[in-house]
């Protein structure tokens, strides 16, 4: 058996159906069809296996956030199906187009397949032991010179165990530069943390809403765990539920949605606030929040004195008696929730619309309520002993935030970061200012990226060090995504690895025992298998037989919000891109579910699933209003030079009604300069025309909308 265009059309056909009755996927499907239909012979198809014992073994797919259970049919040790795993708490059986296509990236030709040295502008293959020698003595080096803190890291895996490893090995060696790549729960954790006293994670009980109101959040287009989106859709439409979609754009959220509400991008907190006045100044809030909750007073009088439907259908282009009836009916609505996370969520937000969101929830009665939402306490699963010996007193300092890093480092002599680690994580295409990055990181005297693919950051690295791919290892899959409960799943080997890579926690580990003393110390485990099972203890057993652990910590009251940091929050406002008349378009991202605009690049089957508005051979489409296309002289389907005050791009021009006037789209995912002919070089990477806007109060970087023109070519 084999994943052919033929068993993969068949696949996702029976997949999607099985997934979700609501028109999105059952569209998707129809695409990859017809594109499978036609789809040349490539060359990283999966292998054909011999005949063989057949046997299924369950997972847990760590693609993207969401976490979903899988079940991977396999010939021998070949893998030649992935399906969603039934009754996975997540999924229930269904499975997304990436995790569909995993295959592809477990087989892919991208993957690298042994260490690697830079080597006059190329690579050479070295081995593991030579790799490791060499890493370490030059990190011993910069210890003895005094400059541990020169030693940085960057990585996407954040809270589990090989996350939490490689934040150990930062701390024992000294330095506090432990990077992970922020996304929307760290706003919503951070607004918390102000408002409730307590940075949980945000957990959404949208199952059972029966009114949800979306910020901007792509709750079809793959924000938290995308198949849950859709199984939480098809339950809204069978009980009656209410979504209403404020975004400026018709993504496939809005064009699903009971509601689709335009606004001015960037206005969605004053939009949430004005709401918010007409909940409070009609008396339709929870009259537990009034009590109390801490300066209400001042809250009242902010939302009085800035936020009347009137000002605010002013700021953001929605008319006021959509504004009113839009509150009386979320305030009145039995079980209504509020969420804010842009597009797929992979990026922060405004602490301001965080805050106001939480606000409209609790105003709303919503926390700790059934079909509303919770904080939990962050999962605490990992308990190791504190290092002993020098080890102990290390890592002092304040942590580098990622996009600083060019500011500091092309503002001084001597770059004051010596040393990076990037593990699992892409940052020199995922992040925005990409190329100012590159050039801060290229300035870097040694990088090194632990990673299955050779993406962008790790062909810009001085070591590539090939780690397991997703299906070949162990690994705790910390799962919130705004789950109602959290949950740690077990990502277990389904094959044997199939080049010469290791797990990323195997490498730390014999990093650190190749430093020596202290450092190695602080690692006493055999292997990363021997680390997790110490780590997860008493719990392995129930996490090996059932695949995945409820981590739901107790949840944090509501009823003493505090707004005055809300309040406080209003009178700052992140800077905004070019706010010039030379800039007259605002440029936004988008997210969808045929593109992944995270550190893993879209699998070739995937990518044929992209319509040709999208992308067409190389050439990227940005999405016009008719207004603006003939404002500027821009014809449908004609090339039009894209400037922002970041960058410039060769684009289309997509004629549409489903963007405002003076704003237009570019999708998230191309553009990429690394992978394989049927990813590299097609389109445009649109986070190298935006820069980092950082938020006065949280500090994260929440660019998302940019100043731009569009000008025939």
């Amino acid at each position: 058996m084999k994943i052919d265009r033929r068993s993969f059309l068949s696949l996702a056909a029976g997949v999607a159906a099985g997934t979700a009755l609501t028109p999105l996927p059952l569209k998707l499907t129809d695409d990859l069809s017809i594109w499978t239909q036609t789809f040349r012979y490539m060359p990283n198809e999966v292998p054909v296996p011999p005949d063989g014992a057949v046997s299924v073994a369950t997972s847990v797919c760590s693609l993207c956030p969401g976490g979903c259970g899988i079940s991977v049919r396999k010939i021998d040790n070949r893998a030649v199906k992935i399906e969603g795993r039934q009754g996975y708490p997540v999924n229930n059986g269904g499975i997304c187009t990436l995790g569909l296509a995993g295959l592809q990236l477990l087989y892919g030709p991208w993957r690298v397949q042994e260490p690697l040295k830079k080597k006059e502008g190329g690579f050479e293959k070295i081995s593991w032991d030579q790799a490791l020698s060499e890493i370490s003595g030059r990190l011993n080096d910069l210890r003895r010179n005094g400059k541990s803190p020169s030693v940085a890291a960057i990585t996407g895996a954040g809270q589990n165990t090989t996350g939490r490893l490689l934040q150990r090995f930062l701390t024992v060696f000294g330095s506090p530069h432990f990077i992970r790549i922020p996304a929307v729960d760290d706003s919503l954790a951070f607004a918390a943390g102000r408002m409730l006293g307590t940075a949980g994670v945000p957990a959404f009980d949208f199952e059972n809403s029966s009114y949800v109101l979306s910020f901007g959040s792509g709750l079809l287009d793959g924000w938290g765990s995308p198949v849950r989106m859709f199984q939480a859709h098809s339950r809204w439409k069978e009980n009656g539920a209410t979504l209403v979609q404020v975004e400026a754009r018709l993504s496939n959220t809005a064009a699903k949605a009971d509601v689709w509400v335009p606004v001015k991008p960037g206005t969605e907190a004053t939009l949430a606030l004005g709401l918010a006045h007409v909940i409070v100044r009609d008396g339709l809030h929870d009259p537990a929040i009034e009590a109390a909750g801490k300066a209400f007073d001042a809250f009242r009088e902010l939302l009085k004195s800035r936020y009347a439907p009137g000002a605010v259908a002013r700021q953001t282009g929605v008319e006021e008696p959509k504004i009113e009836k839009l509150a009386r009916d979320f305030a009145r609505s039995p079980r209504p929730v509020a969420v804010c996370g842009k597009g797929a969520g992979q990026d922060p937000v405004e602490s301001l619309e965080a805050m106001a969101v939480l606000a409209l929830n609790a105003l709303a009665g919503g926390f700790n309520r059934s079909g509303g939402v919770r904080i939990n306490a962050a999962p605490d699963y990992i308990h190791w002993p504190e290092p002993e010996g020098s080890a102990a007193q290390k890592s002092n300092g304040t942590r580098l935030d990622v996009h600083r890093l060019p500011e500091l480092i092309n503002g001084g002599a001597q770059p004051p970061v010596q040393a990076l680690f990037v593990m699992e994580a892409n940052p020199l295409f995922t992040l925005h200012g990409a190329p100012a990055l590159a050039g801060a990181v290229d300035k870097i005297p040694l990088v090194v990226s632990l990673s299955s693919y050779m993406d962008e950051t790790a062909a810009a690295a001085d070591y590539v060090l090939p780690v397991h791919a997703y299906l070949e290892r162990y690994e705790d899959v910390l799962i919130t995504a705004g789950l109602k409960e959290p949950l740690v799943g077990l990502s277990r080997p389904v094959v044997k690895p199939k080049f010469g890579s290791r797990h990323a926690g195997d490498v730390l580990i014999d990093l650190a025992r190749a430093m020596g003393d202290d450092v190695a110390a602080a690692f006493p485990w055999e292997n990363f298998e021997d680390c997790l099972k110490q780590t997860m203890a008493d719990k392995w057993d129930v996490l090996s037989d059932q695949g995945y652990l409820a981590e739901t910590g107790p949840e944090i009251p509501a009823g003493g919000m505090n707004f005055a940091a809300l309040v406080e929050s209003a009178e700052l406002q992140p800077p905004g891109q070019g706010e010039n008349g030379a800039w007259p378009l605002t440029l936004i991202p988008y997210d969808s579910m045929r593109l992944w605009g995270g550190h893993i690049g879209t699998p070739p089957f995937v990518l044929k699933t992209v319509a040709d508005t999208v992308l067409k051979q190389a050439d990227v489409f940005v999405e016009v209003n008719p207004v603006t296309a003939e404002r500027y002289h821009l014809a449908d389907g004609r090339p039009a030079f894209l400037e922002t005050p970041a960058g410039k791009a060769r684009v289309r021009v997509h004629v549409t009604d489903g963007i405002a006037p003076d704003v237009i789209a570019m999708p998230r995912g191309l553009g990429h300069a690394a992978y394989d002919d049927y990813l590299a070089e097609k389109g445009v990477n649109i986070n190298a025309l935006i820069g980092p806007v950082e938020d006065p109060v949280s500090g994260l970087d929440v660019a998302w909308g940019v100043k731009a023109k569009l000008t025939t070519a």
